[in-house]
């Protein structure tokens, strides 16, 4: 039976979540894009649920990739793989920032951020 990850009432393969995990300055690191996705909602918004409590997320926790650093995931994975993730400088469509980095500590942080975040408005953002 295939390992799995129970979040809220959805089960995420464990292969899922691996393939998210990046090697980052040493640190083992999942990209904002990857956790919106896993919880079910734009990276814009997670991106703002995420600076309405940027406190609660030191550098030790969370970081935002250099544009060489995005550059190397691009060219490690493929472009296709990051296509949705490229920097552009069309009025609409992908990414107009570089991407934010989570560590094991960031994400567990995370999940305490956005259930707050849920309780206090009813849903977020």
């Amino acid at each position: 039976m295939k390992s799995q990850i129970a979040t809220s009432n959805l089960a995420i393969p464990a292969e899922r979540i691996e393939r998210s995990i990046f090697l980052i300055r040493g640190q083992k690191v999942m990209l904002d894009a990857d956790l919106a996705e896993l919880y079910g909602v734009e990276t814009k918004a997670f991106n703002q649920a995420v600076r309405r409590n940027i406190g609660r997320f030191p550098q030790d926790f969370m970081f935002q990739l250099t544009a060489k650093e995005f550059e190397g995931l691009r060219f490690h994975l493929g472009a296709s793989s990051l296509r949705s993730q490229i920097v552009t400088s069309k009025p609409r469509g992908g990414r107009r920032y570089l991407p934010l980095a989570f560590t094991e500590q960031g994400v567990a942080m995370l999940s305490s951020v956005l259930r707050s975040e849920r309780h206090s408005t009813g849903s977020w953002p």
